[in-house]
């Protein structure tokens, strides 16, 4: 194939991709104005925002209801069409994997609900959580929908063609329960086993550099902490060799992988671009069952996961309380789309 006929092979493929990208706005906005369509003047009054509402904007936390006040439409409050409705606009936004990771989540509070008991402590639950929108939806106007409750938040902020998930929260409790049909879910089971999977694969020099401390700490960059930074410590990618540096990247995707395929493909080379300032950290033990930390901090990344208690004793499962965060320092509710 002659150097030219390469050229616009590549021309074609980009334009193919930019054309890809730019469809899923239509398709998000399409599924947000149709759940719009199912809600009366009142709730429509209760779930939209400002644009520029910085304190709807920055009112998410992991808590539970009762302990934190949320604003907009809460979901035990739905019918089955606006439900309906709602989780269109969700698929449509998150990829396949994305949604049911967040879906998963999701469940995992009703199993709680079910271990803690009616009207002993907070409220748990999956009718506990919020939706609201700030701005009204546009294919070239900056919007965002919020979701959100105990332990799982999603910001997913639309500005043109671009998206932004950050920041969200991805954590759990309980971490692995058993779903109606008698099957075991384990929401975030498959980042815990890559992460302790890289962590293995490291020589015992890049294990020392990648270790903070002995034992585990909290999320950093959780919810209130907006406009904070977090300084890279821990083992470079630089100084990872090239499967070392595909392990942290399959970690890395399954964050970057929340959102629908085609913005999935622009973040992940945005944070392949930046590998080599990209650090990994770690806290705790490496047994199995031991409560852990880890962090991957980049350019545009900030990936946080902790591990709350221990988990039995036995080696045989982890702990079952999961802190998690996702984060863009330069790109938090699309702020690099704003300007």
């Amino acid at each position: 194939m002659t150097n030219v006929r390469l050229i616009v092979l590549f021309l074609c493929l980009g334009a193919s991709e930019a054309r890809a990208s730019q469809a899923t706005t239509p398709r998000i906005v399409a599924a947000a104005n149709a759940f719009l369509a199912t809600l009366s003047d009142a709730e429509k009054d209760s779930l939209l925002f400002a644009p520029r509402d910085a304190a709807q904007k920055q009112r998410w936390s992991n808590l539970p209801a009762g302990i934190f006040k949320r604003a907009g439409l809460m979901w035990g409050n739905l019918k089955e069409p606006q439900r309906s409705a709602w989780l269109a606009l969700m698929r449509a936004t998150l990829s396949e994997q994305g949604y049911r990771r967040v879906v998963d989540e999701w469940r995992a509070d009703d199993a709680l609900a079910r271990e803690s008991g009616v009207g002993r402590g907070p409220d748990f639950g999956m009718g506990f959580y919020w939706i609201a929108l700030r701005g009204v939806p546009s294919e070239t106007e900056p919007w965002q929908w919020q979701w959100g409750g105990h332990h799982v938040t999603i910001n997913a902020t639309v500005a043109g063609p671009h998206l932004s998930l950050t920041p969200s929260f991805i954590g759990v409790q309980p971490a692995t329960f058993t779903d109606a049909s008698g099957a075991t879910v384990r929401p975030l089971g498959d980042i815990e086993r890559d992460a302790l999977a890289l962590m293995s694969w490291l020589d015992a020099d890049q294990q020392r550099a990648a270790t903070l401390a002995k034992r585990p700490a909290d999320v950093v960059l959780g919810p209130g902490e907006d406009g904070k930074t977090i300084v890279p410590q821990g083992l470079p990618a630089a100084r990872m060799s090239d499967d070392q540096r595909a392990a942290l990247m399959r970690l890395i995707e399954h964050y970057s992988g929340l959102v629908n395929d085609e913005d999935a493909a622009e973040r992940t080379s945005e944070i392949r671009t930046g590998l080599d300032r990209t650090y990994f950290a770690w806290s705790g033990s490496t047994a199995p069952g031991a409560a852990i930390y880890f962090r991957v901090t980049g350019p545009a990344l900030v990936i946080e996961w902790s591990a709350q208690g221990a988990g039995p004793g036995d080696g045989a499962q982890s702990p079952s309380h999961i802190h998690g965060i996702y984060r863009d320092p330069t790109n938090d509710y699309g702020a690099r789309f704003l300007r």
